[in-house]
């Protein structure tokens, strides 16, 4: 806008000839002055009146964790005038008028009416995540950012609302809400998964980490979330079924990616503490800002526990995430992350019938552990080329390492032999282990929008070179055999095993959508991967130390083709075809194996569902239904001179159905449903000469199902109050099913209340303070039951300093 202001000329002089009076002269220089200060007045009023339609400025941010929130839209009520915020979450915009009502929106989230008057110089608004789930944003389904209706997956995202509602000490606290999925609690943030598979310690899940694995292909461990910084995570998504035609191996029964935070838009600094009655204490930090082109994240938690309610389960973990963000220009911007970890844990391992049955909480193991040290960095660039292209390319750097004295390994030397029983009562055999590897990773992806029918393209490649190595020593354990306790142990000089594997995952991915007509989204997907195994034995081969040098190989090719189907924005329905595939683990493949000669066990999998929306976001719910064949599954079989070999041998049955519901009745109060019914079948699997064809597979129970119900009330701000109610159905424990476990009913209360920037929260844990197991098994050695949490009081308390930098 731009103002031309005329200005006459005055001359202000004093004539001292003929003819020129005082008079006349002062009557000039009055009316000189007189034009000079109406000029200047009239400047002074468009000036004002201009600074009155200046630029209206702000920035749009998430509600819980601050982030600048992009391309959000920024409408002016009534009128078809608006802009969107940038990069930054930043917006300008002119000001016309002494006030003016901004409707600012974005998919996921309350849309929100602001009143702006010429007084508010900068606006910082914050939005809320909306309850209805039907029209998110996910990210994980496409490796990219899609809405949720045009993803024909069975895919649930846990919001930072429910994550800090929830307030929780696992990541099974929030994980367990959505349908289908039960994470086992093993204990000081170990655990076991099912998703869409029974509770099982096998690689057939794929955790990452902003859409790139935690661990490297060949080396899975069951117990790879504790790796996870949860003080830095933003929202999880979950995808179940197969998703090897995106992300390559293990995403067999399901991905679960952990979306971490991004610097903040204000500065903020969040500190907490909290703790329970069972011995556990914990301190988080969060903070981060954003200075021009700067954007800088730390996030961390110190976590301990002692004397807690099973003897010798004492932990403590440290972790520390920290990221910078550099924006060259607004297409331009490079991302460093590292996360750093340090983690002790005792082993109490579970316990057995006896003492599960007289609620005893002793535990025979006395020192057993699991200590684990993990490095990660990430270096990502991203570039926008233009409103239709945009490319990354990430290099990753691991370094892991696992030492354990383990339980598991423990076993008595006393046992049964034909009739009889053989061996000292006073003396067990373990071994101390220990597992590390490096990873150098490079992944690069492209992706392209057309004009024509809404198709985009989705490319990239990836390389994962990981060295790692083993080795375990004998251990000679002293037991007392009245007590039944491991009193202690002596090393000798005696190795076990001990390699050095090299595992290279060279891979290409190309993922494509378009519309072919209105309503209409086709998504197809498909993945080659190839592998290169490269073993070298340290000891001589054996069927215990492994088997010889060599190097394997192998490939797969993954496709996936579904679509999804809109009727309208609330209602809609997917199908898809997918496969999945596991390569054999690093321990499956040389580990006690004379000749290793294993390949890659598929899974194929058929999926339809749908959801809807009703009663304007009042009530949603989705549905999936599944069938899941399992092929080439290894298998340990026995051979004629009583050894065993693995063998792709085996074949699973997986199907089944999942259903979420989400309700807002009345304005204070929300209910969510969370369930799945599933059965899980032995096909053909004949282990160590037992054939449990047609049986059901073990830990594998029909019914999951999750119900939680919050009330807010209105006329107390900041207060919550939420009961969630957790049934895990009856499940064999054995293969062979001869016994069942009757499965469990649990309740947690939680509360809490935000004041500003203060909160305060109180959880009870197990509220009727049940008698459980989180999981419970039966093997040749007998029972064994990992027995849950008695009710226990979580009691926290947080500061959000960034309230203070607020403008």
């Amino acid at each position: 806008m731009h103002y031309v202001i005329e200005v006459a000329h005055c001359s202000m002089h004093f004539c001292g000839g003929k003819g020129c009076s005082n008079f006349s002269q002062n009557r000039m220089i009055m009316k000189s002055v007189i034009k000079y200060l109406i000029t200047l007045c009239c400047v002074l009023f468009i000036q004002s009146l201009y600074a009155q339609s200046g630029p209206c400025k702000g920035k749009v941010i998430d509600g819980i964790t601050k982030e600048p929130i992009a391309h959000a839209s920024i409408q002016i009520n009534n009128a078809k005038q608006g802009t969107y915020t940038n990069n930054k979450g930043e917006f300008e915009w002119p000001f016309n008028g002494t006030q003016q009502e901004l409707l600012v929106s974005f998919i996921g989230y309350q849309p929100l009416t602001v009143l702006v008057n010429q007084q508010q110089s900068s606006l910082v608004i914050e939005l809320q995540s909306s309850n209805n789930t039907m029209q998110e944003v996910v990210i994980s389904a496409n490796r990219d950012v899609a809405r949720r209706s045009q993803a024909p997956v069975a895919i649930n995202t846990l919001t930072a609302k429910t994550i800090q509602d929830t307030r929780p000490i696992t990541a099974d606290q929030v994980l367990n809400k959505v349908s289908g999925v039960y994470m086992v609690n093993l204990g000081n943030e170990q655990h076991s998964m099912s998703i869409r598979q029974p509770m099982t310690t096998k690689s057939l899940f794929l955790y990452l980490e902003d859409g790139i694995p935690i661990r490297t292909t060949g080396l899975f461990n069951h117990n790879a979330l504790l790796e996870m910084n949860m003080a830095a995570v933003r929202n999880i998504e979950v995808i179940k079924g197969p998703s090897s035609s995106l992300y390559g191996s293990e995403a067999i029964g399901g991905v679960v990616n952990f979306i971490t935070l991004a610097p903040t838009a204000l500065p903020s600094l969040k500190l907490s503490v909290q703790g329970n009655d069972i011995g556990y204490k914990r301190a988080d930090v969060q903070t981060g800002f954003t200075s021009g082109k700067w954007g800088v994240s730390v996030n961390g938690y110190y976590a301990d526990k002692r004397n807690s309610y099973i003897e010798y389960s004492d932990f403590h973990k440290e972790i520390v995430s920290a990221r910078i963000d550099y924006r060259f220009s607004e297409k331009t911007m490079l991302t460093n992350s590292i996360t750093w970890m340090d983690y002790y844990s005792d082993m109490p391992g579970g316990i057995d019938s006896t003492r599960f049955a007289n609620r005893s909480f002793s535990n025979p193991q006395t020192f057993t552990y699991r200590k684990v040290r993990s490095l990660r960095y990430r270096s990502t660039l991203n570039h926008v080329w233009n409103d239709r292209s945009k490319s990354s390319v990430s290099l990753l750097y691991r370094d892991n390492s696992i030492g354990q004295n383990p339980a598991y390994a423990v076993k008595d030397d006393y046992r049964r032999q034909g009739n009889g029983w053989v061996g000292k009562k006073d003396l067990a055999h373990g071994e101390i282990n220990d597992a590390s590897f490096n990873s150098y990773v490079l992944i690069a992806q492209h992706k392209q929008q057309f004009g024509w029918k809404d198709a985009a393209i989705i490319g990239g490649i990836s390389a994962d070179i990981s060295p790692s190595t083993y080795r375990a020593d004998y251990i000679r354990i002293k037991k007392d055999s009245v007590s039944g306790k491991y009193l202690g142990y002596e090393s000798k000089d005696s190795v076990l095993t001990h390699y050095r594997s090299n595992i290279n995952n060279y891979a290409a991915f190309l993922n494509m959508e378009l519309s072919p007509v209105e309503k209409l989204r086709i998504v197809a997907s498909l993945r080659y991967d190839l592998f290169q195994y490269k073993f070298d034995n340290y000891l001589k081969p054996s069927a215990f130390s492994g088997s010889p040098d060599t190097t394997n190989h192998f490939s797969a090719v993954s496709p996936k083709i579904g679509f999804t189907y809109n009727f309208s924005r609330s209602i809609g329905v997917y199908a898809n075809y997918s496969q999945g595939f596991v390569p054999p683990q690093v321990t499956e493949m040389y580990k006690g194996v004379k000749v290793p000669n294993l390949d890659p066990s598929v899974f194929y999998n058929y999926e339809a569902g749908g959801w809807i929306s009703l009663l304007k976001g009042k009530l949603s719910a989705d549905l999936s239904i599944y069938y899941l064949d399992g092929t080439n599954e290894v298998v340990s079989v026995k051979l004629d001179d009583g050894s065993t070999e693995n063998r792709n041998a085996g074949k699973t049955l997986h199907k089944g159905i999942e259903m979420g519901i989400n309700a807002n009745p009345v304005k204070d109060i929300s209910f969510r449903f969370s369930g799945a019914y599933s059965r899980h079948e032995f096909t053909s699997f004949n282990e160590k000469g037992v054939k449990y064809d047609g049986n059901e597979m073990n830990g594998a129970p029909n019914w999951i199902y999750n119900t939680e119900v919050w009330y807010r009330p209105s006329y107390v701000k900041g207060l919550r109050v939420g009961v969630e109610w957790q049934h895990l159905g009856s499940y064999w424990l054995d293969p062979v099913n001869t016994v069942k476990y009757p499965g469990f009913n649990v309740v947690h209360l939680r509360a809490g209340y935000l004041w500003k920037g203060y909160e305060v929260w109180v959880n009870a844990i197990n509220l009727g303070d049940s008698y459980y197991a989180y999981t419970a098994s039966k093997s040749s050695f007998g029972y064994s039951y990992n027995p849950a949490e008695p009710r226990n009081i979580n009691v926290g308390l947080s500061c959000d300093f960034g309230q203070f930098f607020k403008k």
